[in-house]
């Protein structure tokens, strides 16, 4: 199905509520985060919500603050039906490309829903092979409520991720910048080299 855009600005649960007259009960939302990054795994979510669900301040989380996005990461956790996962580690994308990469890390986060979604709401021009119902919604995140709460739950665990991986590598500041390419990350390259969680396949790590 062909990427669908809306003119709203608001987080709407329209999009479910319009898949929920075609039958479609178990709907999940699909967002990604660190496709951008020099380092770090590209990671996926997929959340399905109930009918109605109210969630405080829920917005795409390039939208909110770390703070609130750890709360509402919280509340989504206490009020989904199901959410699934999906982290693809740099070196699979160096392998795939980081295109690839995402498809993957989402088809790995609708695996963990069970019973499996009837349909799938995508953040993006991007569609997944899976034998399931799926529209893509450009900026989704910010349009759609399942698609901006899975965005939430992407950014919270990569960002967890991060935070761990600058206890094993300090030197790159990687709690601070979360693997983007800022200055102050592509200096600390530029003196000690890329680690293990670099993606050799990105020009700013490969020069």
């Amino acid at each position: 199905m062909a990427a669908r855009k809306s003119t709203r600005t608001d987080i709407s649960s329209r999009f479910e509520e319009e898949v929920f007259e075609t039958g479609a009960r178990r709907i999940a939302g699909i967002d990604e985060a660190g496709r951008g990054p020099l380092a770090g795994p590209v990671v996926a979510a997929a959340v399905v919500l109930s009918p109605g669900v109210s969630i405080s301040k829920l917005n795409d989380s390039k939208l909110v603050t770390a703070k609130t996005r750890e709360k509402i990461f919280n509340e989504i956790q206490g009020s989904a039906v199901a959410i699934g996962i999906g982290i693809v580690p740099p070196g699979t994308i160096d392998e795939v490309n980081i295109y690839q990469a995402t498809r993957l890390a989402m088809v790995q986060a609708v695996g963990q829903i069970s019973p499996p979604p009837d349909y799938l709401l995508i953040d993006g021009p991007i569609s997944l092979d899976l034998a399931i119902p799926q529209l893509p919604i450009v900026k989704g995140d910010r349009l759609c409520k399942s698609v901006a709460a899975a965005s939430i739950i992407a950014k919270v665990t990569r960002d967890r991720i991060m935070m761990e991986l600058h206890e094993r590598f300090p030197m790159y500041g990687f709690d601070s910048h979360k693997g983007y390419g800022t200055q102050a990350h592509r200096d600390a390259l530029k003196r000690y080299g890329p680690c293990s969680e670099h993606r050799s396949c990105f020009k700013g790590v490969r020069d």
